[in-house]
């Protein structure tokens, strides 16, 4: 699998292109944050609404499927509810990555654009997330390249992180 980075900004998502976009939000933080406010505001609300209407709660172990298009360049968008912020853990996490890349298998995608649960609210470190991203991800080997959206600070953290992995066999990285 190739690892790439993007940092959260709507024009750098505009130009990838992907099968799906894979995002993930709390049941109890308002307004969304990072890639999820992103995407809420360029779908003009539309995940706002949905959450008010009660149509997505972000609750775990939630899974939901929104049509992205025409507003971002990815043909599904895929929301994975985390639970309560103050319950997030490495379990949470573990668990919603599983989940993600499950939902991934089943659609048949061979490369995503996603951000790693918890980390727009800083609810995990990007060391212990990245960590725990690639024991996941090894063991599904249908995604042929993910780009995590993470911030340019992050990704200097991450991407020796990754290139040991890579080394080791686990991953095939680029950076964007």
């Amino acid at each position: 699998m190739r690892i790439n980075f993007v940092p959260a900004e709507l024009r750098r998502l505009d130009l990838l292109r992907s099968d799906v976009l894979a995002l993930s939000l709390f049941e109890d933080e308002r307004p969304l944050r990072g890639a999820a406010g992103l995407v809420d505001w360029r779908l003009c609300g539309r995940l706002s609404r949905l959450l008010e209407t009660g149509r997505l709660r972000g609750s775990a172990p939630e899974i939901t499927l929104v049509p992205p298009r025409p507003r971002l360049p990815f043909d599904k968008l895929l929301l994975v509810g985390l639970g309560r912020s103050a319950d997030f853990s490495a379990a949470t996490f573990a668990a919603a990555m599983e989940q993600t890349f499950e939902a991934l298998r089943s659609m048949r995608t061979h490369s995503s654009v996603m951000s790693l649960p918890g980390r727009a609210t800083g609810r995990i470190p990007p060391e212990q997330a990245i960590q725990l991203f690639v024991e996941i991800a090894a063991a599904h080997d249908h995604q042929d390249e993910v780009t995590l959206i993470e911030d340019l600070e992050s990704q200097k953290l991450l991407a020796p992180l990754v290139d040991q992995h890579r080394k080791r066999g686990d991953t095939h990285p680029a950076r964007s």
